[in-house]
């Protein structure tokens, strides 16, 4: 009965040993996880990773956004902490997890944010703004392929296709002027006459009165207006691109007298193309189509023959001057010589050419 007795004893104090050397064998880690807000972080994944040998432990943060593990090998471990929906938020790495002790690793994120400004010297608020131009860095350049995409549908006669195309980056970018001018072009290529006006009216009021395409906007929008029988108000469009971007008010003055022409109105339109001639005088056309609308002012001498209105023949020799080899080059040549007039051949020299 000693014996057995004797032997229980031993048996027992081996095992009180085998528990003693597992529990000294381990250690217990545990922590609080808050967000950057200071709120408990619930439902998160702590990750152990032992740096030694590759092992991995997963725990997850409870109610009150806690871990807690007691059977954590010593070592060194990398601790990462990612959210329920899988967003790594934060990692510890090269920590040591000590034997005999509790090995307390809290992630406060605003504390670890602040502790990472003074070290880098980048304040949050600076992160913020540099990832915040960093995102609108990459929407512009989606943006650009989109307009140059719609540019060359454009020039394709796809105009449907640059609509659509267009309205994808309006859809994306409602503060750039650019974005509604080129869904403004696309409209009215695709004969979208409202929604043309609509566009264009949307990128002047976005654009910077001394934006270089503020003049096109307003040419644009009087073009569209013009395809609506609005009128007046195209004219008042041309005459205001040509305020706002005097280097191309040749252009727009002419289109103001081409339109003005067509409706009949020659004194008007004449006044336009001597607006065109002053903004840029070595502009042919203006004086091609004045001397146009001088010969529908032509009147008949005593002995039948025609007498061509003040600056008609001018008009015409100047355009042979600046365009020798133009589009209306032989037209003016032979509305010249229909009048008996003198044809401007070539600089300092002129040729009779009255009917014989």
């Amino acid at each position: 009965m000693t014996k057995r007795i004797a032997l229980f004893l031993v048996v027992a104090m081996m095992a009180v040993f085998t528990v003693s050397a597992a529990a000294q064998a381990t250690a217990v880690v545990k922590g609080v996880c808050k967000d950057e807000a200071g709120k408990l972080i619930v439902g998160a994944t702590i990750e152990l990773n032992n740096l030694d040998n590759g092992r991995k432990i997963s725990l997850k943060t409870d109610s009150r956004g806690e871990y807690y593990s007691m059977g954590v090998p010593s070592g060194k471990y990398k601790i990462t902490l990612t959210s329920a929906a899988g967003v790594v938020l934060y990692y510890l790495n090269n920590v040591p997890i000590a034997l005999g002790q509790d090995n307390v690793n809290d992630f406060d994120l605003a504390k670890f944010r602040a502790d990472d400004e003074k070290r880098s010297g980048v304040t949050d608020a600076q992160r913020k703004e540099v990832e915040k131009a960093k995102k609108e860095n990459e929407k512009i350049k989606g943006i650009n392929a989109l307009l140059i995409q719609a540019v060359q549908q454009r020039k394709d006669g796809k105009f449907d296709d640059a609509v659509t195309t267009m309205e994808q980056a309006a859809a994306q970018d409602q503060t750039h002027d650019i974005v509604y001018g080129s869904l403004a072009d696309s409209y009215l290529g695709a004969k979208k006459y409202p929604e043309a006006e609509t566009a264009y009216n949307k990128a002047i009021s976005l654009a910077a009165p001394t934006s270089k395409s503020i003049g096109s906007y307003h040419n644009g929008l009087a073009q569209s207006l013009l395809k609506q029988n609005k009128t007046d108000a195209a004219m008042v469009e041309y005459d205001k691109a040509a305020q706002l971007d005097p280097p191309n008010a040749g252009m727009y003055f002419f289109n103001e007298g081409a339109v003005l022409t067509n409706l009949g109105k020659v004194d008007e339109a004449n006044a336009a193309f001597d607006k065109a001639i002053a903004a840029e005088p070595t502009r042919p056309d203006p004086y091609y189509q004045k001397g146009l609308n001088l010969l529908g002012k032509a009147t008949l001498s005593k002995d039948g023959k025609m007498v061509p209105a003040p600056g008609t023949t001018e008009a015409l020799n100047k355009y042979l001057e600046l365009a020798p080899d133009g589009k209306y080059a032989q037209p003016a040549k032979d509305l010249l010589t229909s009048l008996g007039a003198t044809v401007q051949t070539s600089f300092g020299t002129q040729k009779k050419t009255g009917k014989k």
